[in-house]
């Protein structure tokens, strides 16, 4: 086992969403917080952590950030909404 690998998805102000991958979730996520994290969004807050799945190896996870940024905008919803009924939470903004 390599460790802790997510890939998670935010909810950008504009509606969009966008995926990534980290292997520390909460230091990405004050990155994003600070404006420091991935170009796309800067400037488009308030970010809200829609849902993540956590895997033991990196490469899964970067399959999974792979597979879910060529998916239809529908199927990242439906991925959404299956990650929060498997955890029992709601969205939280960053």
């Amino acid at each position: 086992m390599d460790g802790s690998h997510y890939v998670y998805m935010l909810r950008c102000g504009d509606g969009s969403l966008y995926t990534g991958y980290t292997n520390n979730l909460e230091h990405r996520l004050q990155k994003h917080r600070e404006g420091k994290g991935a170009k796309y969004t800067r400037g488009r807050g308030p970010l809200v952590l829609e849902a993540w799945q956590c895997y033991d190896h990196k490469r899964e996870a970067l399959q999974e950030e792979y597979r879910l940024k060529r998916m239809a905008r529908t199927k990242k919803e439906i991925w959404i909404e299956q990650r929060k009924e498997e955890a029992g939470e709601n969205s939280k903004e960053l």
